[in-house]
């Protein structure tokens, strides 16, 4: 079964209510990225990162798959279909795609301060000071900060290197490592960018850019390769 592998970023969840921090002002729901995502900013004042992340939950909590995430759920039925997200909300799940890694980690999830390899589900949409690991930390978001090292690029990097397909959604391919994918796909395989504004990427001679929302032009992709 020929393998086709996705990466997806903050324009599909976009499409269905959830806001990006890349937005035009360079805030993130009204927040300095740096302010809320990075383990200084932990450090500073936890009560305010850990409230920002519970509304966070919330809205995702709140929100619901759009077509393009159901689009990708069907491909399963024809193709061995694994996505790579750099999204922290858990809609390609509910959707029904089985094969999800989480670049960035998961809102939904929580992590010892201590030790992160200790990560438990979130029991509704918030985390509270004063719940703690079974080691006696605080617990934090289960999300990977600015600074901090991305744990499975190089499983993503591998799954990338053996596709025989590569789509790209909802990424403008300029936050890395994630970008650096691109470097991982084989010359011979095409690569199809989903994208309303064009990315400035040329490296890839069999690119094929689709420059419309991915709510309408995933499915006809799909559709095209079933043909």
């Amino acid at each position: 079964m020929r393998k086709i592998v996705v990466l997806t970023g903050a324009g599909i969840s976009a499409e269905s209510g959830l806001k990006t921090f890349r937005d035009s002002d360079g805030l993130w729901e009204g927040y300095n990225v740096y302010d809320v995502a990075t383990p200084q900013a932990w450090r500073k004042n936890p009560e305010m990162v850990q409230q920002f992340y519970n509304l966070r939950r919330k809205a995702v909590i709140d929100a619901m798959p759009n077509d393009t995430h159901f689009a990708l759920a069907e491909l399963q039925n024809h193709f061995d279909v694994q996505i790579i997200t750099q999204n922290i909300d858990d809609l390609h799940e509910r959707a029904g795609s089985k094969n999800v890694l989480h670049l960035h980690g998961e809102i939904k999830k929580s992590q010892s301060t201590f030790d992160s390899r200790l990560v438990y589900d979130v029991d509704g949409w918030e985390l509270k000071m004063g719940e703690k690991c079974e080691l006696g930390s605080q617990l934090r978001p289960f999300i990977v900060w600015f600074g901090e090292a991305v744990p499975k690029i190089e499983e993503a990097a591998k799954m990338v290197s053996t596709a025989d397909i590569f789509i790209v959604v909802g990424t403008s391919l300029v936050v890395y490592p994630a970008a650096g994918l691109m470097n991982f796909v084989r010359d011979d395989i095409p690569v199809f960018i989903v994208d309303p504004g064009k990315p400035d990427f040329t490296q890839h001679e069999r690119i094929t850019f689709i420059q419309e929302p991915a709510t309408t032009s995933v499915k006809k992709l799909i559709e095209s390769f079933l043909l």
